[in-house]
């Protein structure tokens, strides 16, 4: 097989592959096996017609349009791996006009991992926010604790912001009733918005017992994006009482005798979890600057099927309604025009991280374990709720666990050149990551002089 490379772009190339018609004689066997067991010829019994029978009755044509058909993906992964294209995403295939004994030709065009030329990581440097002490982060704690330890009293007097109630709903649209926005018995805290717009503004100075109607806008089933005219009527009004913060507190709401032990356990977490936060700005920060600093070249085609897919996922849970995904976006004050380019700006910033990163990891040779694999395959299970087995399942089942391996290898590629760029806060402080990303030498222990994208096991899945 003799197989060349033309370069269109720095994202495509065409593959011209020419095939000998000798190399395909195992497969004309397996398609004559194949033809033999689904085709009756008397006096033959199934699987034992010779190949002449078989190919007077179905065409020789026939029986070499199968072979070439069953045999052009093989060919063309051996053709991939002979030119060491870096493939990503489905190939183009053109198929030249077939002739009995003669060589099978064909061109395949696909996009290809641009070669990106990675900058001395230790010449960047980063600033972000620093990091400052937060009363009022600690009594948010000491708060939310104390709710959870609080009781609901009901309360005779006029609903209030912070209040619970209980509440029947019913929604109407020219009249008729939605059914789908009417409900009854429902608890609601006021002023947490978790429900429709409007409505906690409407509780407020009701009693038990009163109603009152206001205008709102659905945002979910058939009329999302639609007006209507709610009314809400208060069933019961309950307040959460507090315990007061003391030593007995404590010893209720947590491991230590005594408030201060309290209090200084949370300090310490509010200050853990500013760190974790300065620490995911840096993160941000240095793969910002590796966006804005290093040129990568997009695959035109790639940009486009995460463009498509973005639009898919929003129809779909939409039910593939055209008209209510346009009332959905008049709704939020945007038009198609608008959420497309948007789509599209997201999906050049995605394929171009993905891009950069899986260049990063391959000029640091970066690995990913199976314990790395395997604890990503169950937080990922466990954020969609779901056992183990029957996610590890799913994801083979579609074939996303090289994607899965792909994500690991970027977010571990990004992690081992964080070390190397300077980061320091807004103040000039310069900020220690080593607690979260690691040590500048560990990561250097993994790399390489070399610079430029590379290839992965994942292929088309690092890309999408």
């Amino acid at each position: 097989m003799k197989s060349t490379v033309e370069q269109l772009s720095p994202t495509r190339v065409k593959l011209n592959v020419e095939v000998p018609f000798e190399e395909l004689e195992q497969d004309f066997a397996r398609a004559y096996k194949s033809l033999a067991q689904q085709i009756r010829i008397p006096g033959f019994r199934p699987g034992k017609a010779p190949a002449k029978l078989i190919e007077a009755r179905v065409g020789r044509d026939a029986v070499l349009a199968q072979v070439v058909n069953d045999a052009i993906p093989g060919k063309y992964s051996e053709a991939v791996a002979e030119t060491e294209t870096k493939a990503i995403g489905q190939p183009e295939i053109d198929l030249a006009e077939l002739e009995y004994g003669k060589s099978i030709t064909f061109t395949a065009e696909v996009d290809v991992r641009p070669e990106i030329t990675l900058p001395d990581f230790a010449t960047l440097s980063v600033e972000v926010e620093p990091i400052e002490a937060d009363d009022a982060a600690v009594d948010e704690q000491l708060e939310s604790l104390r709710a959870r330890f609080g009781t609901l009293v009901g309360v005779e007097r006029p609903v209030a912001d912070g209040d619970f109630v209980s509440i029947d709903l019913n929604a109407e649209i020219d009249g008729e009733e939605v059914p789908e926005a009417s409900t009854t018995g429902l608890s609601h805290e006021v002023g947490s918005g978790e429900l429709i717009d409007g409505l906690d503004e409407a509780l407020i100075g009701l009693s038990s017992g009163e109603t009152a109607t206001f205008t709102t806008t659905l945002v979910a089933g058939e009329h999302a994006g639609d007006q209507a005219e709610v009314t809400v009527k208060v069933n019961s009004v309950k307040t959460r009482e507090l315990p007061a913060v003391d030593d007995d507190f404590a010893q209720l709401a947590s491991e230590f005798d005594t408030v201060d032990e309290l209090k200084a356990d949370l300090r310490e977490r509010v200050a853990q979890s500013k760190k974790m936060e300065q620490a995911s700005a840096v993160r941000d920060a240095v793969l910002d600057k590796l966006l804005e600093v290093v040129e990568v070249p997009l695959p035109e085609k790639i940009v486009a099927e995460e463009v498509d897919g973005q639009l898919h996922q929003v129809l779909h849970s939409l039910n593939h309604d055209e008209e209510q995904l346009a009332s959905l976006l008049e709704a939020q004050g945007t038009t198609r025009e608008k959420f497309e380019a948007e789509a599209r700006e997201s999906a050049e910033r995605s394929v171009k991280t993905q891009l950069l990163l899986d260049a990063i990891a391959e000029q640091r040779e970066t690995e990913v374990s199976q314990d790395e694999l395997t604890q990503q395959i169950l937080f990922q299970a466990q954020r969609y709720g779901m056992a183990p087995q029957d996610f590890i399942g799913q994801l083979q089942q579609a074939g996303q666990v090289g994607s899965i391996y792909a994500d690991v290898r970027r977010n571990k590629a990004l992690a081992g050149v964080i070390g190397l760029v300077s980061a320091t806060d807004t103040a000039g402080a310069t900020i220690d990551t080593t607690e979260f990303f690691g040590g500048a030498d560990e990561s250097e222990a993994t790399g390489t002089d070399a610079t430029g994208a590379g290839t992965d096991e994942t292929e088309a899945e690092a890309a999408k």
